[in-house]
């Protein structure tokens, strides 16, 4: 089979081809094309991949490539891990929010609204393209806002789009653990949007074992969103809610802690990765020894204002370790294209999953996926508190769809005005006229 990945000069692409070299059965990948507008990043990742393929005889051969329509044709699979504007993109839109007081987060609030508005133009172009090229495809969404995208996608992709993310999988095997339940075996009743979702419910042979986690302070304190989000308001909740929402639920001091902080995530990630990939243009640097090296600063980091000011302390261990999103690529590869049939928590389009959305809104839900792709499964209804979240969070994603499609001005603004995280349709505007003079990708921001 072939895999093409969008956004092959990214810097998380070794994850994905590591765990396409521990899969040697039949009907596995055996050809992964990059492609990436930038051949000096392109250059940089396939030699980390060579460096990675020594030791294994029948690795997938690798191609790369700044053509794009070489890199669909033929194509079994399609990863799109695009980032439109780059870290220094991702760096502006932080910063721009905070200057005005509100969360500059890459995929939650005024941040996330901003790189998708100069996503999802691109992305729908990339859908357009692949429904022409590659018309049997399964495309594999990796692109943040993943939910948005997928949604984006989906207009044109259908049911043949599906978009993941690691962070419910390491929510649910972190309970798991605390609670000494086998990950492999748990179901995970989880329901919600791209980073909005919560875990109502960790089933082992048909018994609910999250109960004795809420009930148990010492248990609730042993992991990492305990420590977030402290055992008074998970057990008021009676959930634990995904990471992200920290930036809801402790909005106030996330941004505070933000703006205080002497490097914002966004820039923070720009510098180091504008070194990794410098160092890679240099004659001898050991591309795998360089990779992992940066991976573990990037992995240690990962949202440290939430946690210091949780109080939380540093990540653990067993949170560092590889196994997230590119284990779920794999699993959903090898269920579609070998009909294993496996549960996974997906973005995929609602059908009838979550009552409080229509059918055709991308929800993040657990799915069973076999050769016919992902199914959601029908959960039980989300209790008000989180219908609030979910539902403005989706109106919000559909005025940034009506932008990017229209145009308009006036949509943008919208979008920013409604988000929980706004406070002010006078910051909404301010925001849009910010974003448009830092990010040309937005100049078709121009009708009313």
């Amino acid at each position: 089979m072939k895999l093409t990945i969008l956004g092959g000069g990214g810097f998380r692409v070794p994850l994905v081809y590591g765990a396409l070299l521990g899969d040697h059965a039949e009907g596995r990948v055996s050809r992964v094309t990059l492609y990436d507008t930038d051949a000096d990043r392109l250059t940089a990742v396939a030699r980390v991949l060579g460096e990675q393929a020594e030791a294994v005889p029948d690795a997938p051969a690798v191609v790369a490539t700044t053509e794009l329509d070489e890199a669909l044709r033929g194509a079994d699979f399609v990863f799109s891990a695009i980032r439109v504007g780059g870290l220094a993109g991702r760096a502006a839109d932080e910063r721009v929010a905070l200057d005005l007081g509100v969360l500059g987060q890459e995929t939650v609030g005024a941040g996330g609204i901003a790189y998708g508005l100069r996503t999802v133009p691109v992305a729908v172009e990339l859908a357009r393209r692949i429904a022409r090229l590659a018309p049997h495809a399964w495309t594999i969404n990796f692109t943040n806002p993943a939910g948005l995208v997928t949604e984006a996608m989906s207009r044109h992709l259908g049911d043949r789009v599906i978009g993941i993310c690691d962070s419910p999988v390491g929510l649910g095997r972190r309970i798991a653990r605390v609670l000494g339940a086998d990950p492999e075996r748990a179901w995970i009743d989880y329901a919600g949007l791209n980073h909005l979702g919560w875990v109502r419910g960790l089933y082992v042979d048909g018994r609910d074992e999250l109960p004795r986690l809420l009930a148990d302070p010492a248990l609730l304190g042993s992991f990492e969103e305990g420590r977030l989000f402290g055992a008074e308001l998970l057990r008021s909740l009676g959930a634990i809610p995904n990471e992200y929402l920290h930036y809801y639920y402790f909005n106030r001091e996330a941004v505070t802690a933000y703006q205080e902080a002497e490097q914002t995530r966004g820039a923070f990630l720009r510098d180091q990765q504008e070194g990794f990939y410098a160092r890679m243009r240099e004659p001898g640097t050991p591309p795998l020894a360089t990779w992992d090296r940066t991976r573990a600063e990037r992995e240690a980091t990962y949202m440290a204002e939430n946690r210091d000011v949780a109080g939380a302390g540093e990540r653990e261990e067993s949170d560092l370790e590889s196994g997230g999103y590119e284990q779920v690529a794999l699993a959903l590869m090898r269920a579609i294209a070998r009909n294993e049939r496996t549960s996974l928590i997906l973005n995929v389009r609602n059908r009838t999953a979550l009552s409080a959305l229509d059918a055709e809104a991308v929800v993040e839900v657990p799915c069973l996926v076999d050769a016919n792709g992902a199914h959601p499964v029908a959960v039980s209804p989300l209790p008000y508190h989180a219908v609030g979240l979910v539902t403005a969070v989706k109106a919000v994603e559909r005025a940034v769809l009506e932008a990017a499609e229209s145009g308009s001005r006036a949509a943008a603004v919208q979008a920013f005005a409604l988000h929980p995280l706004v406070d002010s349709v006078t910051v909404a505007r301010r925001l849009v006229d910010g974003y448009t003079e830092v990010h040309p990708q937005l100049a078709y921001l121009d009708r009313p």
